[in-house]
């Protein structure tokens, strides 16, 4: 689908929403009747929001907030007490300073209140209710609950980024991800129809080859020349040990038009490895278990456009103030269409970095950079934090390295995991040793350690810097 005319300038008048909702509950976007058809109307009207003027999507987002926060106090006692305290009751305007006086909700929280969240009442347009749980990458699982609204909208929200990106849905998609075992394993792995229910039934679906993520970067590899797929889905480190196996065999993949990234962080390094590599760019997503897709990158640019219409997305300063272009701070989410467990001003554990408007024309929110979890920032001995380890070894000039691993044990304590064939020499531990200084911009003691291989955590994520200090000892570590 292709923008108003007025592309790259932004359409002027917003357009008005052209179908009834018949929903009380969901005043925007509007609804008709289920099956395509529904797919499809929801669709035509994300493709003229996201070119909506900033202003008129936020009103837009606080008319469906202010329906979800009547829906919360009337039916999840839960909230009551923070929304009254916010001076919110059912019925009265929903202001910016009402909405940013609602407590933000924690991880910790969440996973404590588990049931007393849960709405008895779901409209009933909404459709089934299911669960579905958090990976568990930071340590507190979480089980939330969403309806086949929730489902519908991740759809077309999904389809509305294969259009934009220009893919053709007849492509073969190859996925390589975490899979259940013996359910797509090396080296036939599997094999569905299509790509999945977002792109079935509105258009004639190409099929979708899947591995298992836990295979070798040269299984991968030999893999993807026998499925030659027009698409390839993966995680960034999956992805940046496949490239590095590539290039050191001259390997390419006849046919790849486009390399996606999803679930972890992605460095600037590895999109500029795919692009030495495969010749191709990357495109990334953002998104989470616990409400779907949060951002999408945009087709011109390297950054993230937050998907407004299904989410309420918030970058806040410490002192819980939204952050302005360039700056950095926590997420904080809301789920717009969830009202079988509302989660309100939802306190993800991600940080990120605010970007200015896009030059596209697209009045969706912009996110520069996702920089990963809260929890994992890079504490140093003075009191401050920071995000600068995203570079990728590779530049510190030292071969040989399949894995690598930082671990943060204290202030001034950080350990070098390495997977490597034999432990490396006193003048490459000393070359990594600067290249972390460099990248950290501070001079910290740094031990190596050395293993046949690094695994994943339980999801299949693999996180490059993980901070092992506890957060109620670094007050203590500083005195």
């Amino acid at each position: 689908m292709n923008p108003p005319a007025a592309r790259g300038g932004g359409v002027g008048k917003p357009m008005p929403l052209p179908l009834p909702t018949g929903d009380p509950a969901t005043v925007w976007p509007a609804l008709p009747r289920p099956g395509v058809a529904l797919t499809a109307a929801l669709l035509q009207q994300l493709d003229r929001s996201q070119w909506w003027p900033p202003g008129e999507l936020r009103r837009q987002q606080f008319r469906q907030a202010a329906a979800l926060l009547d829906h919360a106090w009337r039916h999840v006692p839960f909230y009551r007490e923070r929304l009254a305290g916010a001076g919110f009751h059912p019925g009265t305007a929903l202001t910016p300073r009402v909405w940013s006086r609602i407590p933000a909700l924690r991880r910790g929280e969440l996973q404590q209140a588990g049931e007393a969240l849960a709405s008895p009442v779901v409209p009933p347009r909404h459709g089934e209710v299911h669960e579905t749980s958090s990976s568990g990458s930071t340590g507190q699982v979480v089980t939330v609950r969403g309806t086949q609204l929730t489902q519908l909208v991740w759809e077309a929200l999904t389809l509305r980024d294969h259009l934009s990106q220009r893919r053709d849905p007849r492509g073969r998609l190859a996925a390589i991800r975490p899979y259940p075992a013996g359910a797509a394993d090396y080296p036939q792995g599997a094999l569905a129809k299509d790509w999945g229910s977002s792109a079935s039934g509105l258009f004639p679906g190409g099929p979708c080859n899947m591995l298992n993520i836990n295979t070798t970067a040269p299984q991968q590899a030999e893999w993807l020349l026998r499925v030659r797929p027009a698409y390839l889905l993966t995680y960034p480190s999956t992805l940046r040990e496949l490239l590095l196996h590539c290039r050191e065999q001259a390997i390419t993949i006849p046919g790849l038009r486009e390399v996606r990234t999803l679930s972890e962080t992605l460095p600037p390094e590895t999109r500029d490895l795919c692009r030495e590599v495969w010749g191709l760019p990357i495109v990334d997503g953002y998104s989470c278990q616990e409400t779907g897709l949060l951002a999408l990158q945009c087709p011109e640019q390297e950054h993230y456009h937050v998907q407004g219409e299904a989410v309420l997305l918030e970058v806040l300063n410490e002192a819980g103030e939204a952050c302005g272009p360039g700056e950095a701070g926590e997420v904080v989410i809301t789920s717009l269409m969830n009202f079988a467990m509302p989660l309100i001003r939802y306190a993800l554990g991600d940080m990120a970095e605010v970007g200015p408007p896009c030059p596209c024309g697209r009045g969706l929110p912009v996110l520069s950079r996702v920089l990963g979890r809260q929890r994992n920032t890079l504490r140093y001995p003075d009191g401050r934090r920071g995000w600068p380890m995203m570079g990728d070894i590779f530049h510190a000039g030292v071969a040989g390295i399949r894995q690598y691993q930082i671990l943060q044990h204290g202030l001034d304590d950080i350990e070098m995991k390495l997977a490597t064939a034999a432990p490396l020499g006193a003048e490459d531990e000393a070359k990594l040793r600067e290249w972390l200084h460099f990248r950290s911009g501070y001079p910290f003691k740094v031990r190596f350690s050395y293993a046949a291989g690094i695994p994943r955590g339980p999801s299949g994520k693999f996180e490059t810097f993980i901070s092992r200090i506890p957060a109620e000892n670094i007050a203590k570590q500083k005195d």
